[in-house]
């Protein structure tokens, strides 16, 4: 045997036992959970999907199927999930990339893993066009499979979590994309199911590969205060454990620290730096009941004993428990003044809670007994209301997608019904919203609402504890207006869903009131003669005019068919003279055209091009890419390219809203992008300043950008009311430490409160 023979050998060899200790470990977790051991079908599935997948590496180089493996021991570990769910992680990849078939697996495996698989398979590329978002099309097969199984999004939950831990063998472009679909989706997604622990995991993985500096930098920093926290937590927590202990509570208590994306989230939103977070730290008390009936009396038992012992903060008591999240959610959340004079949020949980908690439904399911309970309920309306958007699917790939992220709630409120029958919402509903929660047609005929028996108008902002009474009349219509003041998915799909059917039937009116006039008038409907009337009536699309006709907005009588035939006179007449410009010394004298100043020729991305490889933006060619106004990048931002309709590329910073919908339903156009810049040009950015007034503040802040820095203002506005300033600073600058250097001397300067940058 020659030594090539010898170390493949050994390699088939090493793998075999990497993949069987993998497998054996995966077993042991299932024989060790609470489930009936059906050990033959997930081994007969690990068999198949072993064959299937032989001799297929990742890009990290291991054997694939160590892949589909790690997918169904989270399902098994983290989820607890069973063996159809464990069998159907372990073969989900086998349509997608083998030659089996679905109806292959239906035939050995039966119908319901078949199913799973197939929703879980993507929709091969091609049917939809390059320039079609395949993303957003197998998003939606995914959800539409989901409606009848729900472990189709749970396991693709743990798919997505695989792939996030592993994403560092990926190109940086890949990156991009699959973090920010990560984010944008999967992780609210999460949330939504009640998997609270692998949605903070897939929003911390996501922002260390979008973010990578950033993220680094927080770790610092819980790793440097780790040790405060720490004497903060036993200091609070002793006085707590000696009470529970003497009410004989069988307890656990645990710090929760902030996850590093939280942290970056709070300090964007808020504008705080590190040290200004004060809730990094929680408490978590887990109790186990006495009597699993007593368990919600147990709960306030324990709030009432820790609420003798310090403060609680009035505002900030959440009871979960009597009226729990719409993901399942249950607990008590109360806020204590600690003897150190911070606010600490302790959260009071059952370990049936905790456990829900953590796990969503799919750790509901093992409490249940047989009875359907309110969790249920929550999970079969929601699955419902999404049910609703796919029968009505945007035009719009990033509508949908967007209807669907507003189905994804993190805060809900309670309203009540004039019965008193509680319903869940979402912060910021407006009570049209809630009328379309109650019965489409209610919504579609809703004319106003009374809010705790007073009349408000339609877009009348809902808080928990309103009781709302819905009014309607036969004579109402659904208006356009409508779309900008809802805020759920359902009213906003079902309000564009009527607006469409109506301006349809419009347009099919307009378009024959159109054939009607021209016949009058011994002509028939040309696309020549629409395209004519589009010019006079100043239209860009033939629907458009069809639209407007039947709206009655445009009249065609005798008036409008002189100005047709005048306009095809005035056309035809040009045809005939036009002649003349070909001909250089025909022209008429002083008319000759200046020659025009060449605009710069925009960078295209052609067929051959390797999406793989970073782009380098410097000043030689910065003129060749496009920068949108939605985020106004700067060097030192960190940036990804985007390849737009015209192969064309966009420049965005990667935490860009555009772009994160971008990344979600475009990843195949995204492209890592890099600065390579030599300090030589401007660029704009505004500063937000405020602060206490006083003699020669503005003088102060002039000396230190100007004189101390060297760095000229473009334009600086500044109000001042009642002692109070704030206003905004425009400078030129090379770079992001530029803006963060002025920042930072800014903060140095005696009475500003506040300074942040805008733009």
């Amino acid at each position: 045997m020659d030594e090539q023979s010898t170390k493949e050998l050994e390699r088939e060899q090493a793998d075999n036992k990497l993949i069987n200790d993998a497998f054996q470990h995966l077993l042991q977790t299932y024989l060790n959970s609470r489930h009936r051991k059906k050990v033959e079908i997930v081994t007969k599935a690990f068999n198949f999907a072993k064959q299937a997948h032989k001799g297929v590496r990742r890009l990290s180089g291991e054997p694939y199927i160590m892949h589909p493996i790690a997918v169904a021991q989270i399902a098994c570990e983290e989820m607890g999930l069973g063996s159809t769910s464990i069998s159907a992680a372990l073969l989900h990849d086998v349509v997608e990339d083998t030659d089996y078939t679905v109806e292959d697996l239906a035939n050995i495996f039966g119908d319901k893993i078949a199913h799973i698989v197939d929703g879980l398979t993507k929709i091969s590329g091609g049917i939809f066009g390059e320039r079609a978002s395949a993303q957003t099309e197998n998003f939606k097969k995914l959800l539409l499979t989901m409606s009848d199984d729900i472990r189709v999004i749970l396991i693709k939950m743990c798919d997505r979590l695989h792939n996030m831990r592993t994403l560092a063998s990926q190109p940086a472009n890949k990156q991009y994309k699959i973090a920010g679909e990560t984010l944008y989706i999967y992780a609210p997604l999460a949330n939504r199911l009640g998997l609270n622990k692998i949605k903070t995991e897939l929003e911390d993985l996501s922002f260390r590969y979008d973010h990578p500096e950033q993220y680094a930098a927080i770790e610092r920093r819980l790793a440097d205060t780790q040790k405060q926290r720490d004497t903060l937590f036993k200091e609070f927590t002793t006085p707590i454990c000696q009470t529970l202990d003497e009410m004989g509570v069988n307890y656990e208590i645990k710090a929760r620290v902030k996850s590093p994306y939280s942290i970056w989230n709070k300090m964007q939103n808020k504008h705080v730096t590190f040290d200004e977070i004060y809730d990094i730290l929680a408490v978590r008390i887990i109790y186990t009941p006495k009597d699993r009936k007593e368990e919600i009396n147990e709960c306030f038992q324990i709030y009432v004993a820790i609420s003798k012992l310090y403060k609680s903060h009035p505002d900030r008591f959440r009871d979960w428990i009597n009226h729990p999240k719409a993901n399942g959610y249950q607990a008590l959340h109360v806020t204590l003044m600690s003897k150190q004079g911070r606010w600490i949020e302790v959260q009071i949980r059952s370990d049936r809670m905790d456990e829900v908690a953590e796990r969503g439904f799919a750790a509901h399911w093992k409490y249940k007994d047989g009875t359907q309970g309110e969790e249920d309920n929550e999970l079969n309306n929601w699955i419902s209301t999404i049910q609703e958007i796919l029968d009505d699917p945007q035009p719009d790939s990033m509508d949908f997608l967007d209807a669907i992220k507003l189905n994804l709630f993190a805060s809900e409120i309670f309203v009540f019904t004039p019965k008193g029958e509680i319903k869940t919402m979402p912060a910021g509903c407006t009570a049209l919203d809630f009328a379309f929660q109650l019965h489409t047609f209610l919504g579609s005929h809703c004319i106003g609402a009374k809010v705790n028996h007073k009349l408000v108008p339609l877009s009348h902002k809902l808080e928990s504890g309103d009781q709302v009474e819905i009014l309607s009349s036969k004579s109402q219509h659904v208006q356009p207006s409508w779309v900008n003041f809802v805020s759920t998915a359902k009213a906003k799909s079902k309000i564009l869903a009527i607006l469409r059917r109506e301006s349809r039937e419009t347009q099919k009116k307009g378009e024959q009131m159109l054939k009607d006039w021209l016949a009058k008038h011994d002509k028939e409907m040309a696309s020549s003669i629409v395209d004519k009337l589009r010019d006079i009536f100043h239209m860009d699309k033939p629907e458009d005019l069809f639209l407007a006709i039947g709206d009655g907005n445009i009249t065609l009588g005798d008036k409008e068919y002189e100005a047709l035939v005048e306009k095809g006179k005035k056309s035809k007449e040009g045809k005939r003279t036009n002649w003349k410009s070909y001909i250089p010394f025909l022209k008429e004298k002083g008319k000759q055209e200046k020659p025009k100043k060449s605009a710069p020729k925009l960078l295209t991305i052609g067929k051959d091009f390797n999406k793989k490889n970073p782009i380098f933006i410097s000043e030689d060619n910065i003129d060749q890419f496009i920068f949108p106004d939605c985020c106004h990048p700067i060097p030192g931002d960190p940036l990804m390219g985007y390849i737009d309709n015209h192969n064309r590329v966009e420049i965005h910073k990667r935490s860009c809203p555009v772009a994160a919908k971008l990344k979600t339903s475009f990843g195949n156009r995204i492209l890592d992008a890099k600065w390579q810049m030599r300090r030589l040009l401007f660029f704009d950015a505004t500063i937000y300043v405020s602060g206490i007034d006083r003699t020669a503040m503005l003088l102060d802040v002039s000396k230190v950008i100007s004189a101390q820095l060297g760095i000229n203002i473009h334009r600086l506005t500044i109000t001042s009311d009642e002692g109070i300033f704030e206003g905004t600073i425009e400078l030129k600058v090379h770079d992001r430490d530029d803006v963060q250097t002025i920042i930072k001397s800014l903060k140095q300067i005696e009475g500003l409160q506040e300074v942040r940058q805008i733009l």
